[in-house]
């Protein structure tokens, strides 16, 4: 436990939760003069970060500020505020600016693909040791092994929190603020197992149904299981709820034992999850090749064919899928892969155009939390101040990162809006005796 002297004439904030949000929010408000203790439940901070970009931290997109609102599904007006208070442009400078370990050194960063921004010969963990490391550094006193059980609210003002230790133990703590920022119900074996869902919800606060977001979906048969491990770069596909098509994304695709993921299978889950809870009929179809048409394709086929007639049916798909897939392609389409070029007949290749252009697959369902990266649903942002991110039932208690009903696609979109409402949280909170003017900056990319 980490011993800070906390100042007695400074203002009192308790924030739950040692993630993204809650280690912002915390650094902040201490930075602004206030006395905070963050409580965590684990012994470890940060452990969800961590893990964000398959461990390398994807901390923010490149995406001009001003289109950041396209990428949320939910919840977008409401942030806007918090994102250009605190934008992406802040987030690279303000972690460029950390210490690295116990070096001087320091973090730099550098955009891949679709706009995200990762750190260079760095990773998730030395990010969000950083991160903690700054909070200590502006005064704040992180407390673990501690479990907020009750929220002490009188009057319609928060006063403090309930919470018991690791020895049952209850103890309460006064605070002039409270910020939640417990994250959601993903990933539970981290900790994040709903706490400030409940917490909100016992003070009079809505709670925007939960369910997972970003997951892998399941699907009927066993096709994809017979393609486990094969990677679709950049394909597209389309939605289909009740028969009637809803979208269609162009991404990367993996095929699992169960169905499939990848960027671009996480991105539809969303719409996925919901159209499966209201008992729809859900399939997808995957082009694999996007940018031919079936004109093309033919001309393509018939081309190889023409030059190529004595080859076996092998030859040609290998010119357009995966070792792994030709012997399924073969087994679907009920063609042998040892069949003569000049002996395939219009039909099947038809059929292959077909399945190259369609490969259907009916929808099942869904994964668990245990493998959604975020969670949507959470406390409704109708209750919530997007100008400082208080409460508008109970003074003092404010909101941060994933408890909040917001959820975006993948690409760095919920670390950067954990970042922001933290920002806007741990800055609100020491001036809500004051008049609040958050600036307004124009800082796109």
């Amino acid at each position: 436990m980490y011993n800070i002297y906390m100042s007695k004439t400074s203002l009192n904030i308790i924030v739950i939760g040692a993630g993204a949000s809650g280690l912002m929010a915390a650094g902040i408000a201490a930075g602004q003069g206030a006395a905070v203790r963050l409580i965590e439940k684990t012994p470890v901070y940060g452990r969800k970060l961590s893990m964000t970009g398959n461990g390398r931290c994807n901390i923010t997109n490149t995406t001009p500020i001003s289109e950041f609102s396209r990428h949320y599904h939910s919840s977008s007006r409401f942030l806007r505020h918090a994102l250009h208070s605190f934008t992406n442009l802040d987030c690279i400078n303000f972690f460029e600016g950390l210490g690295r370990g116990t070096t001087p050194e320091r973090f730099s960063f550098h955009e891949e693909d679709n706009g995200r921004v990762l750190p260079v010969n760095s990773n998730g963990h030395e990010i969000s040791v950083a991160l903690a490391k700054w909070a200590v550094s502006c005064g704040v006193k992180i407390i673990p092994n501690i479990s907020v059980t009750k929220l002490l609210v009188d009057n319609n003002m928060i006063k403090g929190v309930e919470a018991v230790d690791s020895d049952k133990n209850v103890l309460q703590m006064q605070g002039d603020s409270v910020i939640i920022a417990t994250g959601g119900k993903s990933y539970p074996k981290t900790g994040s197992t709903g706490d400030g869902y409940e917490l909100a919800k016992s003070v009079g606060h809505s709670i925007i149904p939960l369910r997972p977001a970003l997951v892998p979906i399941e699907t009927q048969g066993d096709l994809t299981k017979r393609l486990q491990g094969v990677s679709l770069p950049q394909v597209m596909v389309t939605l289909w709820i009740n028969n009637l098509k809803s979208m269609t994304k162009i991404g990367d695709l993996i095929f699992t034992h169960y169905g499939v993921s990848g960027p671009l299978i996480l991105n539809l889950s969303r719409f996925i999850v919901d159209a499966l809870r209201t008992q729809s009929d859900v399939t997808i179809s995957i082009d694999l090749f996007p940018n031919l048409d079936h004109p093309q394709i033919q001309r393509e086929f018939s081309s190889y064919i023409t030059i190529h007639k004595k080859q076996l049916f092998n030859n040609l798909l290998i010119n357009y899928l995966p070792k792994k897939m030709i012997q399924v392609c073969c087994e679907e389409l009920n063609i042998s892969g040892d069949k003569m070029l000049n002996q395939l007949s219009a039909k099947e290749l038809k059929r292959l155009r077909l399945w190259l252009k369609s490969l259907t697959l009916k929808v099942s369902g869904y994964r668990t939390f245990d493998e959604a990266m975020i969670t949507a649903g959470g406390v409704d942002t109708d209750e919530v101040d997007p100008k400082t991110m208080q409460s508008k039932i109970v003074k003092g208690l404010y909101f941060a990162g994933e408890a909040l009903d917001i959820d975006a696609e993948t690409g760095g979109f919920n670390l950067q809006a954990a970042f922001s409402t933290g920002w806007l949280a741990g800055k609100s909170c020491t001036l809500r005796s004051l008049p609040l003017k958050i600036p307004q900056r124009d800082s796109s990319l």
